[in-house]
C-alpha cells in the first residue's frame, strides 16, 4: 500500500503518489512558461528602455536561477522557505530595476516590469508551501514594490495586486484542502488495514487455539495436550508480530483435493469430476472457511449431525454450500452471537469471503439444520 508522508510546515510529501504533486508541477511549468514571455516581450521592446543592457543582465540571471530552481519547484521536499525568499527577492530586485531602466512615460502607460509574471510563480510557491497567508504576504510585497518603484497608485498596479493575491488565495486553500484531504485518507486507510490485520488474527486464533482448547474441554487426552501446547506456542508467536507459516500464493490448487480431505463417515463431499482450480491463497481461504463451517457443525449440531458439501464451479464463480441435518437455529441468532462476541462466523466464515471479495450467505431454521452457501466470482480469483 502507497504511504502519504507529512514533510515538515505541513507540506506533503509521497511514499506513493501525492495528490500535491500535479500541482507543484504545473507550478514548476509556468514559471518557464511566464521565463519564455518575459524574455519575448523585453526583446521585442528593450530598445525602448532607458537603459537595456542591465535588463538584458537581469534576465540572464533570471534564466539561470529559474533552471537551477525547476526541480524545486516541482517537489514540495526540495522547495524550502530559504529559497523561497531568494525567489521572492529576486522578483522584488526585478521590479526595482524595471523602474530604473524604463522611461517614465512607459511606466505611465501601464508597462510591464522586467519579470512581469513571473513573479506569480514565487506566489504559488508560497502557497503551495504554507498555504494562503504566506501566499497573500508574498502577493502583498510585491503589489507594494509596484506601487513603490514601478507607476505607483494606478489601476493597473491595483489590477495586478488583486489577481496575485487572489491567485495566493486560491492555490494555498486549494493546497491546504488537498493535505487535509490526503491526511484524511491515509488515516482511513490506516485503520482499514490495522482492521484487516486484526480479523486476520482473530479468525488465526478462532481456527487454532480456540477450536483446540474447545476439544480438550470436551475430550481430555494426552494427544490433546501435545496439541494445545503447540497452539500455545502458534498464539506467541502472532503476539510477537511475526506471520504463521501460510500457503503461498504462488500456482494453483484443486479445491476438490482440499475439500476431499473432510469426506469421512457423518460428511459427504460431492463436486464436478474435474479439477476445480483457484490460486492457492483463494483455495487455502475458501478451504478454510468450509473447515470452520463443519466445525460449526460439530460443536452446535450434535455428534450423530450428518454434513454435506456441494462444490460447484460456474463460468463466472466457484460456489460451495455446506448443508446439515442439525437442530437449525432461529433467526436473530447470529446478531446475538456477534453482540456476545462470539465472532466465529463474523470472522473464520464471513471475513475470509469478504476479504476474497465473495459472499458468504447462512440460511436456517428451529429443526431444519443450517446452510452455508459461499461463493467465490471468478473475476476476484
Amino acid at each position: 500500500m502507497a504511504v502519504l508522508r507529512s514533510g515538515p510546515d505541513g507540506a506533503v510529501g509521497a511514499g506513493g503518489m501525492s495528490v500535491e504533486l500535479p500541482l507543484w508541477r504545473a507550478i514548476s511549468g509556468f514559471r518557464v512558461l511566464a521565463l519564455g514571455y518575459a524574455l519575448l516581450r523585453y526583446a521585442a521592446s528593450f530598445h525602448r528602455f532607458l537603459h537595456p543592457v542591465p535588463g538584458w543582465i537581469y534576465l540572464g540571471a533570471l534564466v539561470l536561477w529559474t533552471l537551477a530552481t525547476l526541480r524545486a519547484f516541482g517537489n514540495p521536499r526540495r522547495l524550502g522557505w530559504p529559497l523561497l525568499a531568494v525567489d521572492l527577492a529576486v522578483g522584488l530586485t526585478g521590479i526595482a530595476l524595471s523602474g530604473a531602466y524604463d522611461t517614465p512615460a512607459r511606466i505611465a502607460a501601464g508597462s510591464l516590469t522586467l519579470p512581469g509574471i513571473w513573479v506569480c510563480g514565487t506566489v504559488l510557491g508560497c502557497a503551495g508551501r504554507g498555504g494562503w497567508r504566506p501566499a497573500t504576504g508574498a502577493a502583498l510585497l510585491l503589489v507594494g514594490a509596484n506601487v513603490l518603484w514601478h507607476g505607483g497608485v494606478d489601476g493597473d498596479n491595483l489590477h495586478d495586486a488583486v489577481l496575485l493575491v487572489l491567485v495566493g488565495c486560491a492555490i494555498g486553500y486549494v493546497m491546504e484542502l488537498a493535505r487535509a484531504g490526503e491526511a484524511t485518507l491515509t488515516e482511513a486507510l490506516r485503520v482499514e488495514a490495522a482492521t484487516r490485520e486484526r480479523e486476520r488474527l482473530s479468525r488465526d486464533i478462532h481456527d487454532g487455539v480456540l477450536q483446540v482448547l474447545a476439544l480438550v474441554r470436551r475430550q481430555g487426552g494426552g494427544e490433546l495436550a501435545r496439541l494445545a501446547g503447540e497452539q500455545e506456542r502458534a498464539l506467541r508467536v502472532l503476539m510477537a508480530g511475526a506471520v504463521l507459516p501460510r500457503q503461498t500464493a504462488g500456482g494453483d490448487l484443486d479445491l476438490r483435493e482440499l475439500l476431499a480431505r473432510h469426506e469421512a463417515g457423518r460428511v459427504g463431499v460431492a463436486g464436478p469430476a474435474t479439477p476445480v482450480l483457484l490460486p492457492a491463497a483463494v483455495a487455502g481461504e475458501l478451504a478454510a472457511a468450509v473447515a470452520a463451517a463443519l466445525d460449526n457443525v460439530e460443536r452446535h449440531a450434535g455428534p450423530a449431525a450428518r454434513a454435506w458439501i456441494l462444490l460447484e464451479e460456474e463460468p463466472d464463480a466457484v460456489t460451495v454450500s455446506i448443508r446439515d441435518d442439525g437442530p437449525g437455529f432461529a433467526p436473530g441468532r447470529l446478531a446475538e452471537a456477534r453482540a456476545a462476541g462470539r465472532l466465529g462466523v463474523a470472522q473464520s466464515i464471513e471475513g475470509r469471503l469478504r476479504d476474497l471479495g465473495g459472499t458468504a450467505v447462512l440460511t436456517s431454521a428451529p429443526g431444519e439444520g443450517v446452510e452455508v452457501e459461499l461463493r467465490v466470482p471468478r473475476e476476484a480469483t
